[in-house]
């Protein structure tokens, strides 16, 4: 991968990484549902100039609907239940594992030997995390975040499906299906309007929404999909690990969230599947002779 390339993916996951930052400001003005109407509001403003994907649209709300909407509003809605920005970032790659489950279930496309090792490490780390319920992590926050990975995953196997589909196009046209379910859930739930939200918010929240909506959508989900298509999965993959690296240290220093050794070691174990999965079996190799 050319150095240019590597900038490229080490600054879309940092990016990724700090969306979980400016999420949790953007929720001190805006409701979970408001929140996901705005960002994909801003995502979807190329549909202007750029060209509908050849994709049918059953196929395009469909996607629309896992992985930005339920990803998202899953999430957000997690934030709101009281799931700290750290750890959030730390459960949403438990997508990457349930991606491999869904794609085994409906591609047939089976896991390696190495995959498993890796989710059960994940799954371990998982179970750890699951013993800290209580305190500052309620179980409604945690099966959200987990829901939003799953919707994630359901969507990344429905992108898999339409491996020929332009990501730019996709990720832009997707984009007009969030706002619509999102603003019908705001209407029936919110006390103030989504407009009222709008006026009343704060300079730094509105900010951070066009921060998700700019930079973590429309640029990250464009740069990554044009260097997946560049270069092998398994080179850029790994370049994932930054995002919640990231996430962890920036909630640390900003929000000064902290951790209880037993969920430090379980966001260990959840990273470590992580790089078991994704990185090259040579770097393991390699990683290991090292040690």
């Amino acid at each position: 991968m050319p150095f240019r390339d590597m900038v490229l993916a080490a600054l879309t996951s940092m990016v990724w990484g700090f969306a979980f930052i400016a999420t949790r400001v953007a929720l001190d003005s805006f409701s979970a549902p408001q929140l996901t109407a705005l960002r994909f509001l801003i995502a979807c403003l190329p549909v202007l100039f750029v060209p509908r994907p050849n994709i049918a649209w059953s196929s395009l709300v469909l996607i629309g609907l896992t992985l930005f909407a339920g990803q998202f509003l899953l999430l957000f809605l997690a934030f709101a239940a009281g799931m700290p920005p750290g750890l959030a970032s730390v459960s949403q790659q438990m997508q990457v594992f349930f991606t491999v489950v869904l794609a085994a279930l409906f591609l047939r496309d089976l896991p390696t030997a190495r995959q498993c090792l890796g989710m059960v490490v994940a799954f371990a780390g998982l179970a750890l995390i699951g013993l800290t319920v209580g305190g500052d992590l309620k179980p409604i926050a945690l099966a959200l975040a987990l829901a939003g990975a799953l919707s994630w995953a359901v969507g990344n196997v429905l992108v898999k499906r339409h491996a020929r589909v332009p990501i730019f196009p996709l990720v832009v046209w997707c984009s007009l299906v969030p706002p619509l379910p999102s603003l019908l859930i705001s209407a029936v739930y919110d006390r103030e309007s989504f407009v009222a939200a709008m006026v009343h918010a704060s300079w730094l929240s509105i900010a951070a929404a066009l921060y998700l909506g700019t930079l973590t959508t429309i640029f990250g989900y464009a740069v990554w999909g044009r260097l997946l298509q560049n270069h092998s999965a398994s080179i850029v993959a790994p370049f994932a690990l930054l995002s919640p690296c990231t996430a962890i240290l920036a909630a640390a220093a900003i929000f000064g969230e902290a951790f209880s050794p037993l969920r430090e070691a379980g966001m260990a174990l959840i990273l470590a599947g992580l790089a078991i999965v994704v990185m090259p079996a040579r770097m393991l190799a390699w990683t290991r002779w090292r040690g």
